[in-house]
């Protein structure tokens, strides 16, 4: 009944928004809305994306890659000691279903990669090449795998500190392990800093997880169809979503594990099709990854620009250090923070190495990025980014480059860009759900409050094109990175003492493997070995 009740209510917003402003045909509330945010926000937008004195690298990227490599170094590349006991968990071969937390690891991780698996893996990368050139590519996946051991060091976190409410739910993440661990350490400033966080995370989940998503979706589904009004893609998806967050993180989960699996096959499946039909071109392909990572090949910036492009286009894509994805994987059922730690080491390698990886080496066989044929550099245009031979840039760049070997691929990369979108959207939802209860209280009113105006902004982003709006939600999640990556370096302690206990129980055999068998309840001892 209160589902029910609950549709009826989401209805009645949309049909008002609707109706408010004869449905967003003139975008005259989209121009004033993105004229009074860019007047009160401009500032806080330049802040964030200012670049580092003396050169062209926004600082905030910088923060991240450096607590990318500060944590591999401190847990001793953890990312790549402990893959196969990360693929074991992730298989459920540790997991007792009796212990506390909603979701199985492999949930944890699908909801985690919902929300970073989207069109920065198809439109982003595009850029990356198209400015820094194919040798990108190579500090893309560079900073992936150093981001690994950001994520780990945060969603173990997640998990240690997180709230089990009285109903059996769970809330976690930054908020939480922040105000939580300051407090254990005897640091101040823990709560003040944990209630900025989740202001920060409202503000992107309502922007950048979730309008943006809307109108890339909506911009995506006309090429093919042509051109309609946008609050009709909007009330879809809204209803649609509607329908999975009401049941919560188990509902999403349910889904994120379907649909996340289906379309990363799917997308990477198109891709493998595409490298298959110009295999004699691969190994030319990564020839000018490493040229271009190395040296200089007429690109914008030379190395440096590569280099900047690389580390930009894995930290807007895999969000490792930013403390979103802590609040999915601290849903895990596991008593062993650890465990959850290593599932998510996973994340930032399947978005980023594998994912942008198969994106840029398709754009790369195709051709597109223009050569002059006396020097061998690539053809710079007036606005700095290397020329194409179909004009196209951003998504579209990524959608001819797919049609070029077939001309039904870029319909199939039209399925993944709005799976993409619809999956970030439902974690989104999720994450800034879980900072709206952290700010106004644990109810079944708050949470459904916020389930509704999340519904409603689907239909504003897919109607109106938002760009201050977007811009400000853009610099609010990376500001959600400065409070969450300068908790983390006061926590990490924490984290390297829970790892050590860990391993040590797992090498002693103190921890076994939890297998059901037909005639014993006994588990088998583990028999994996760190270095």
């Amino acid at each position: 009944m209160k589902i029910k009740k609950s549709i009826f209510l989401l209805v009645l917003f949309i049909t008002t928004l609707l109706q408010s402003q004869a449905a967003f045909a003139d975008q005259s509330i989209g121009v004033v809305i993105n004229k009074t945010f860019e007047n009160a926000t401009g500032w806080f937008v330049s802040l964030i994306f200012a670049p580092v004195p003396g050169t062209s690298f926004p600082w905030i990227v910088t923060w991240l890659v450096i607590a990318a490599v500060v944590f591999t170094l401190y847990f001793r590349f953890i990312q790549f000691r402990a893959i196969r006991h990360t693929i074991d968990l992730v298989k459920g071969d540790y997991s007792d279903p009796n212990n506390a937390g909603e979701v199985t690891h492999f949930q944890a991780l699908t909801t985690a990669l919902s929300g970073t698996v989207g069109l920065g893996n198809i439109a982003g990368v595009a850029v990356a090449l198209s400015i820094g050139g194919p040798g990108a590519t190579f500090w893309m996946v560079l900073a992936g795998l150093l981001g690994m051991a950001s994520k780990f060091t945060e969603c173990t976190l997640g998990v240690k500190y997180r709230n089990v409410n009285a109903d059996g739910s769970i809330s976690g993440g930054p908020m939480h392990y922040i105000s939580k661990g300051f407090a254990e350490r005897g640091i101040p400033g823990g709560k003040i800093m944990a209630s900025i966080f989740a202001i920060f995370c409202v503000l992107s989940s309502f922007g950048a997880g979730n309008m943006f998503q809307a109108n890339q979706a909506h911009a995506q589904i006309s090429t093919i169809t042509g051109a309609y009004p946008g609050w009709i893609t909007g009330v879809v998806f809204a209803v649609i979503i509607f329908a999975v967050i009401a049941g919560g993180i188990k509902s999403i989960a349910n889904v994120s594990e379907k649909v996340v699996p289906f379309m990363a096959v799917l997308y990477v499946a198109a891709a493998l099709m595409i490298l298959g039909a110009n295999a004699d071109k691969i190994g030319w392909a990564f020839s000018q990854i490493f040229a271009g990572a190395f040296t200089e090949v007429g690109v914008t910036g030379g190395i440096v620009g590569a280099l900047i492009q690389g580390f930009k286009r894995a930290a807007f894509s895999n969000e490792a250090g930013v403390g979103s994805a802590p609040i999915a994987h601290s849903a895990v059922k596991t008593n062993e923070p650890i465990t959850e730690g290593l599932v998510s080491l996973l994340e930032p390698f399947i978005d980023t190495v594998v994912i942008c990886t198969m994106t840029a080496l398709v754009i790369i066989i195709s051709g597109q990025l223009l050569v002059d044929a006396n020097t061998g550099l690539y053809l710079i245009g007036e606005n700095g980014q290397i020329l194409t031979a179909s004009g196209a840039s951003g998504v579209a760049l990524t959608s001819v480059a797919f049609g070029q070997t077939a001309s039904w691929f870029p319909y199939v990369l039209a399925v993944a860009v709005v799976l993409f979108a619809f999956s970030t959207m439902l974690s989104w939802s999720y994450y800034g759900l879980k900072a709206w209860t952290y700010l106004f209280g644990e109810s079944k009113v708050t949470e459904m409050s916020y389930k509704i105006l999340y519904c409603c902004l689907v239909v504003v982003g897919a109607a109106a094109s938002l760009g201050a709006v977007i811009d400000f939600s853009d610099a609010a999640m990376f500001a959600m990175a400065i409070i969450n990556i300068t908790g983390l370096y006061f926590l990490m302690p924490i984290v390297k003492r829970e790892l050590n206990s860990y391993m040590a129980r797992l090498k002693s055999g103190k921890i076994r493997k939890f297998i059901e068998q037909e005639d014993t309840d006994q588990a088998l001892p583990a028999e994996e070995k760190f270095s």
